[in-house]
């Protein structure tokens, strides 16, 4: 008899498998979505639909409730079973307790196959398939609901984030404008030119502008951890966001179209209709339990090893067998109740998300509207603040005015700039927030 030698394999070959393997596990695992250079909304969006676990989440809770319609449709088709049984038994003895009849028992080896088929029960296990069927439909509408929850998480983190970076560059400058101011108040007091308490305002003012930078800067880094949470990233990543550019237009459409749009498009009120149909077709079915079945059975096989009194080597039987109920303690009618009242809640619940989504349309239309004119009012202030600026800085120059009119001026542009870039940003939100009322 041969031996087979050991198969070596030489380094350099080794080293060429080593990276094949390598790269074929690489391909087989799929890491993280890799973050663009430049993010813009619809690319964190797409990215939190593939990364975020609540979106995997809702999609196998739809696969596994697919499998619970499987399960139920399984009654309708037949069940086969194949036994192999062997008894040692004290033979012709009897199983006469515990039992109404008293099956004979003998000594054996046999095996065989039993096939049983529902016939039909009159409609409940159709039903339970629809009502099985009904629940499927309801899971895949809320992942469709789980997906529209997370686009609006993401879009607004993502305009937070946005404007947190704008506020930060307006302090930069800021702290840039009002560093030049304290330099220049310093040298003039330092001339006898301008009083200590003018340099005092200014540093005053200074400081506060390099607090209000040290907040834009936390709130920044808050909101961008904000969003990486919510495109479904565990580590940092460096993001570098992409505004959107262009004119935003006031919103076109009516309450009322926006508010039916929403009553036929969102998801969540589709899987809640779903969830009704399914608790009305279970109620039907909960009803059929008073109806009778009838099933056929089958059983065939054979006994090489038998006691004498077993006369055939083999068996076969076939069978129909009517089930009508008759009385269970009360267990029927109670599981009947408890459908009805079931299924009258799912049709309350129906009621109360029809009701609410009415009342969120109505309130983010008409949060839209104000952020909408918000921008206008904005921008109108922020062109008066300016002007009223450079008109303080001209009198103190001049020295027609104090400080202190100098740095509410500065304070007022200070402010109307932060109000004028939250307001673009605000209204984008409120766009998204429209869109997701209203299912689009």
């Amino acid at each position: 008899m041969r031996k087979c030698r050991p198969t070596t394999i030489s380094a350099p070959m080794a080293f060429v498998l080593a990276i094949v393997f390598s790269i074929r596990s690489a391909a087989q695992t799929p890491g993280p979505v890799p973050v663009p250079a430049n993010l813009t909304v619809a690319d964190a969006e797409a990215i939190a639909l593939k990364n975020h676990p609540q979106v995997s989440i809702a999609r196998l809770l739809t696969l596994a409730q697919g499998q619970v319609t499987r399960e139920v449709r399984s009654a309708e088709l037949p069940t086969v079973a194949g036994n192999l049984t062997a008894v040692g038994a004290h033979d012709g003895g009897r199983v006469t307790a515990g039992l109404l009849n008293n099956p004979v028992l003998y000594t054996r080896a046999a095996g065989g196959v039993t096939v049983s088929q529902l016939i039909t029960d009159f409609g409940r296990t159709r039903n339970l398939i629809a009502s099985a069927g009904l629940r499927e439909k309801a899971e895949q509408a809320g992942e469709i609901a789980t997906e529209a929850d997370i686009r609006l998480a993401v879009d607004q983190a993502f305009y937070r984030a946005l404007a947190a970076q704008a506020v930060v560059n307006v302090a930069k400058k800021t702290v840039a404008f009002r560093q030049d101011t304290a330099n220049l108040i310093g040298s003039l007091a330092d001339a006898k030119l301008k009083s200590t308490l003018d340099r005092s305002f200014a540093d005053v003012n200074l400081n506060q502008a390099q607090l209000l930078l040290l907040d834009a800067q936390s709130a920044q880094d808050a909101a961008v951890a904000n969003l990486i949470t919510m495109m479904g990233y565990e580590r940092q990543q460096n993001l570098v966001l992409e505004d959107p550019k262009g004119k935003l237009e006031a919103p076109t459409q009516d309450l009322e179209s926006l508010t039916a749009l929403a009553m036929r498009s969102r998801p969540d009120l589709t899987a809640l209709d779903d969830q009704l149909q399914s608790a009305e077709k279970f109620r039907k079915a909960e009803h059929d339990l008073w109806r009778p079945s009838i099933s056929a059975l089958g059983a065939a096989g054979g006994a090489p090893i038998r006691a004498d009194q077993i006369t055939s080597s083999w068996y076969g039987a076939a069978g129909v067998n009517l089930n009508v109920p008759v009385f269970n303690g009360g267990l029927y009618s109670a599981r009947a109740k408890e459908a009805d009242y079931r299924a009258n809640a799912a049709n309350e619940r129906v009621r109360d998300l029809r009701n609410r989504i009415a009342r969120d349309v109505r309130v983010t239309w008409l949060s839209a509207q104000s952020a909408y004119q918000r921008i206008d009012v904005t921008a109108r202030l922020l062109t008066q603040a300016n002007e009223a600026l450079d008109l303080a800085q001209t009198r103190y120059k001049l020295g027609l005015s104090s400080i202190v009119e100098l740095s509410q001026a500065e304070l007022a542009q200070t402010s109307a700039e932060i109000g004028n870039t939250n307001a673009r940003y605000d209204y984008q939100q409120s766009l998204a927030a429209i869109r997701y009322q209203t299912g689009q």
